[in-house]
């Protein structure tokens, strides 16, 4: 049940991608706004009750949600996982930007490219240059797969029926949410939500930086995992950066033009610089991951180990 709930949930997220400013997102956005609102007052344990009180409840919901329907039939069952996974997906938004940009660059088209990447990643790029562009899409995308695919799969087959895939989904959205502010009433209140999602991405981050690795040049992405990652102010996306990468060669960070100044980074991979080529490398890359993920979980699912 579990590898053909992920198998048609991934195949109608291809074809019927839901939008990111849709009525999934928008609830998300509502739901962190209410816990906010509901129990913000500047200090972290309001942050680690908030937390608590919104992703422990849902989580534990849906697992006995989906008890009850596999009490009545496991075809409701089936179709609870199948719905709940489509939901916490959203790699097709990520990736038709990402083609969208790979294309207008192709086409010489800089600007159009530079006002995509902008919109994606939420920052001014109009003085980029086209390695930039192409070097930070690749990054965006490297990351976006992991945390709309391979994070999602890793909880789903971890915890009962969908509720693991909804707990990253909330958890992903309120350390976004919460874990990003600076400001004085925000920054120890979002401390717990940033931090809970860097132990829930433990794992399965280093699973993905794994099988890329496997899929790519392994030598050089484990030593840009090891050396470089380190370097990188967040972890997590350090780890999927590095290895990938390595794993195709090509140079990722460095400094990059951005919101009219540049941002210094760290230099993370190996090989060339990035360009136009390696975006379709990346592409490659992550089906690769994907299929091979597949592939592990229908070995599991013949040895009985998952099967609900």
């Amino acid at each position: 049940m579990t590898l053909f709930s992920l198998i048609l949930a991934f195949l109608l997220e291809q074809f019927r991608p839901l939008s990111a400013t849709g009525v999934i997102a928008s609830t998300l956005r509502s739901v962190a706004d209410f816990g906010a609102r509901r129990f913000n007052d500047g200090t972290a344990l309001s942050g680690r009750l908030a937390w608590l009180a919104l992703v422990v409840p849902a989580t534990v919901a849906v697992a006995v949600g989906f008890w009850l329907l596999w009490e009545m039939h496991p075809a409701l069952a089936f179709l609870f996982n199948f719905v709940v996974l489509y939901l916490c997906m959203g790699y097709r938004h990520d990736s038709r930007v990402f083609t969208e940009i790979h294309l207008a660059l192709r086409l010489g088209e800089l600007d159009r490219a530079r006002q995509l990447l902008g919109a994606w990643r939420g920052a001014d790029h109009s003085t980029a240059q086209e390695g930039e562009v192409a070097r930070l899409a690749i990054e965006r995308a490297l990351v976006s797969s992991h945390r709309t695919i391979f994070g999602v799969v890793f909880w789903f087959v971890i915890l009962p029926g969908p509720s693991g895939a909804l707990m990253y989904r909330l958890a992903r959205h309120l350390a976004e949410a919460w874990g990003g502010r600076q400001d004085a009433d925000g920054a120890a209140f979002g401390r717990f939500a940033r931090r809970a999602f860097e132990a829930i991405e433990w794992l399965p981050t280093r699973i993905t930086a794994t099988v890329f690795s496997v899929m790519g040049n392994f030598e050089d992405a484990v030593y840009c995992w090891r050396s470089q990652a380190v370097l990188w102010p967040e972890r997590s996306s350090a780890i999927l950066i590095a290895s990938g990468g390595g794993a195709m060669g090509v140079k990722l960070g460095m400094p990059v033009h951005e919101s009219g100044g540049i941002v210094d980074r760290p230099e993370m991979g190996l090989g060339d610089e990035a360009g136009v080529d390696h975006m379709q490398s990346t592409v490659g890359l992550i089906w690769r991951a994907f299929l091979v993920c597949l592939f592990l979980l229908a070995l599991l699912a013949a040895a009985g180990w998952v099967g609900r």
